[in-house]
């Protein structure tokens, strides 16, 4: 479970880059949240992962507090972020290897590694190959890879599908669907409208630090989820 609770964030100088920012991913459930750069979708996520301390508020992750328990309540989190950060002399089993010992998980064979990066997409050629020669979407499979085997209850993708084929990208919410009915909560930072509706639970627009709008699958049945949210943003910001 991950929940936001009047959640703020204002910088010394005087940007409110997060208003009271108030909602909850439940186990087994995949909420969407979508905003223009810099409407506080970022600043939620490094929030959560305790990069930066709020101004007001509590980022929980299974009811831990991020600020009074910061190491504990990252045993419970996998994060994902547009640019996946590897080792680039390592080679992807190398790399997986690596970050499950650091997640705690230091029992895992090659086999297994190679499991889960079939299991991504990866092709089994890269599977030796050093990662600074891999492609954006090949990082991005690995990062998934890695956040998979670290098998926290939360998961947490800052632009997941950034970089990946229309072919990946469907494999990718095949997965994400599979995890979600594992149990796993799910919070997707994302502008890819087209893809989140196919496997959002629930849906909020971000708007100048605030959530605007949200809305459940049900609640968006037969809706243009690109028009709403074109309109709820000029209804929001004001625009003609």
């Amino acid at each position: 479970m991950l929940e936001a609770k009047d959640l703020t964030k204002k910088y010394e100088d005087g940007l409110l880059a997060l208003d009271h920012l108030n909602f909850k991913v439940e186990p087994g459930e995949i909420f969407c949240m979508f905003g223009a750069n810099g409407a506080g979708k970022t600043t939620a996520i490094n929030l959560f992962l305790g990069f930066i301390p709020p101004t007001e508020g509590t980022a929980l992750i299974e009811e831990i507090d991020v600020v009074k328990e910061p190491l504990k309540s990252k045993d419970y989190v996998s994060f994902v972020s547009e640019n996946v950060m590897l080792y680039g002399n390592f080679t992807a089993y190398q790399n997986l290897d690596y970050f499950s010992k650091l997640a705690g998980k230091r029992n895992l064979t090659k086999a297994e590694y190679a499991h889960v990066m079939k299991r991504v997409g990866l092709q089994e050629e890269a599977f030796d190959m050093r990662t600074k020669n891999f492609s954006k979407g090949m990082r991005q499979k690995l990062g998934i890879a890695v956040a998979i085997l670290k098998d926290a209850p939360n998961l947490i993708l800052d632009e997941p599908t950034s970089g990946l084929d229309p072919k990946s990208g469907q494999e990718f919410l095949d997965l994400i669907i599979e995890l979600r009915d594992k149990g796993k909560s799910i919070f997707i930072s994302s502008h890819d409208i087209f893809r989140a509706k196919q496997i959002a639970d629930r849906v909020g627009f971000m708007l100048q630090g605030k959530l605007v709008m949200m809305k459940t699958k049900k609640e968006l049945k037969g809706e243009d989820l690109n028009k709403l949210y074109i309109d709820y943003m000029q209804e929001h910001s004001g625009a003609e």
